[in-house]
């Protein structure tokens, strides 16, 4: 199985090639600057790899939560490319790629958590099982003191920047709950991809049409700087243009 994730719902950038279980990944903490970097980068992967477009099964994209621009983005360069191909998309929230950095063990709970800014976080709350990664609950977007750890409160692992967002509060409050936490963790499109070649082969990929942002907040009309950024990484996608994957 051979796919072709994006990850770009946070200041870090990331595309990656799963090629039946070997995985190649550019990562880069870039802000403002993931329409520059990730088609060529989707590019370089695929002749590091030696692998065709044509050869591609799906595309997967991390479909947020995350920053508005970053997530449409991903959305709008994954459409395009799985449209021009006919192939299928798998899309994944972008904190259950997030929760694949605490490197757990079956059994352990995991929160992942984004700084949403404006005193707010992202965070969803899953377990490590037989299958991978379970939900807990939905994703959320919240003030840190409003997060709730579910079932067993105890020997949780953290990950994300929500654990340092607004001073630390999250981390502050519920920090003798977590065995440990890197609150410097960002989600990569290595994770992404792992997830996504599990969820194609349980037949969860969909028409690249039917993908959906997962945004939480309600406020998401589009800046005007967002809306330049929008318009020219739909150009970016359009079958026949210089340097479309």
């Amino acid at each position: 199985m051979k796919l072709l994730a994006f990850e770009t719902a946070t200041e870090a950038c990331s595309v990656a090639i799963w090629d039946d279980g070997r995985v190649l990944e550019r990562f880069e903490i870039a802000p403002r600057r993931h329409a520059e970097l990730a088609l060529p980068w989707a590019e370089t992967l695929l002749a590091e790899a030696g692998i065709a477009r044509s050869q591609l099964d799906a595309v997967a994209v991390g479909r947020g939560p995350g920053a508005f621009t970053g997530v449409r983005l991903a959305i709008a360069l994954v459409q395009g490319i799985a449209l021009a191909l006919d192939r299928p998309v798998v899309a994944r929230s972008t904190l259950e790629v997030l929760a694949m950095r605490a490197q757990a063990t079956p059994g352990t709970q995991v929160l992942a958590a984004i700084d949403a800014r404006m005193g707010e976080v992202y965070s969803q709350a899953f377990v490590h099982d037989a299958d991978g990664l379970r939900a807990l609950g939905a994703a959320r977007v919240s003030s840190p003191d409003a997060v709730e750890l579910p079932g067993d409160a105890t020997a949780w692992a953290g990950v994300g920047t929500g654990f340092s967002a607004a001073d630390g509060a999250l981390q502050s409050r519920l920090g003798a709950c977590f065995a440990r936490i890197d609150a410097t963790a960002l989600p990569h499109a290595a994770d992404l991809a792992q997830i996504a070649a599990a969820a194609f082969a349980r037949g969860e990929a969909v028409a690249p049409e039917r993908v959906e942002p997962a945004y939480l907040r309600d406020n998401v009309a589009l800046t005007l700087v967002e809306q330049i950024a929008l318009r020219a990484s739909r150009r970016a996608v359009e079958p026949g243009t210089p340097g479309t994957v």
